[in-house]
């Protein structure tokens, strides 16, 4: 398979995450390691992950359901003929200044949300680097780190419509509606305010954006941090390059909305509430024929958030290039949703971008 989804969780049934995870991307769900104490910071040494295909985009998440206040960062290093380079750091999300570590390093860099490998990786190596006031405090709710690994792969032409329908009950929140300032950048905080809120957790988007913000880049779109704020708020996650639309099929067919990172020129996306973007996040909540039901929160209203997209053209300005979607999931006490085709969700108890 073009993409892996590895996962390393610690205080979830392994079921309840393999649940959630497309099955073409699925790799066996590991026992997070206890963090390791280095100086202020709390590190946590995640396995040797093998991706089945080379991989050529690495994409880290950090999920903790604990409310409290945290800034993390991600270190990476790949065997290359019988060693392991050296480690290089992504961006920090939050506000601690950790010991400096270069950003790029033996052919592999760090470009804000993801790592770059020079070469294809065979071998990844991740660490999780937090800092928080109580140092532990949040590993003591549940947590996971995933990496999604890509070979660089696009998909086959192929987009013909699963079948069937699928609609899920994403309530719809339009970012144009937020204050003048803001509104044309907080695409990734609103499409995570209206998944949090399907999962009855609501937030408001000006509120969420503020916990998503990055001072030091001034974004609103950093994919990690919207991980990590949507978990201060009880509802898990993961960040997938999804390798095909089946695979996004599948996520909306079990109940989860997919967040996509798109990017398209004039003309590339008809009837799309913007008429062209460098990088937009929008929420994907069904398909029916061969549309893509979406809410889009670059919508001038609440009451136009919801469209009809042509799937051809979703899989042409999603997964050809961005390809990243934020996939939201309930913990495992928490009550499953039902999407309008009748389909219920699995109970997991039982189980551009800026």
């Amino acid at each position: 398979m073009p993409t892996d989804l590895f996962v390393a969780a610690s205080g979830w049934p392994a079921s309840a995450l393999a649940d959630v995870v497309p099955p073409a991307c699925r790799r066996r769900v590991e026992t997070a390691p206890a963090p390791r104490r280095d100086g202020a910071d709390a590190v946590v040494e995640l396995p040797t992950w093998r991706p089945r295909r080379a991989a050529r985009h690495l994409v880290p998440a950090f999920s903790g359901l604990h409310p409290a206040p945290a800034s993390f960062r991600f270190e990476v290093s790949l065997e290359r003929a019988g060693r392991w380079s050296t480690w290089v750091a992504g961006e920090t999300i939050g506000e601690a200044r950790f010991a400096p570590l270069g950003g790029r390093a033996d052919g592999l860099a760090a470009e804000i949300d993801e790592f770059v490998p020079e070469a294809p990786a065979r071998a990844v190596r991740v660490r999780l680097r937090v800092r928080a006031d109580d140092g532990h405090a949040v590993f003591r709710a549940p947590w996971l780190v995933s990496l999604s690994a890509w070979d660089g792969s696009l998909p086959a032409s192929d987009t013909a419509p699963p079948g069937g329908a699928v609609r899920l009950a994403v309530p719809a929140l339009s970012q144009m509606e937020a204050d003048e300032a803001l509104r044309m950048r907080i695409c990734s905080p609103a499409s995570v305010a209206m998944v949090l809120a399907y999962w009855s957790a609501r937030v408001e988007v000006a509120s969420l954006a503020r916990e998503i913000f990055h001072p030091g880049l001034d974004r609103y779109g950093v994919w990690p941090a919207a991980i990590r704020a949507a978990g201060r708020h009880g509802v898990a996650g993961y960040l997938l390059r999804f390798p095909d639309w089946r695979t996004a099929a599948w996520c909306l067919a079990k109940g989860l909305p997919v967040i996509a990172s798109v990017r398209y020129g004039a003309g590339e996306l008809e009837g799309a509430a913007i008429p062209e973007t460098t990088g937009h996040l929008l929420v994907l909540t069904g398909y029916e024929g061969d549309a893509v039901l979406v809410n889009d929160p670059a919508a001038a209203t609440g009451a136009t958030v919801a469209r009809r997209y042509r799937l051809d053209q979703i899989c042409r300005v999603w997964l050809e290039r961005a390809g990243v979607g934020y996939v939201l999931v309930r913990p495992p006490t928490s009550p499953s949703r039902r999407s309008s085709s009748g389909r219920t969700p699995p109970r997991r108890g039982r189980e551009p971008r800026r």
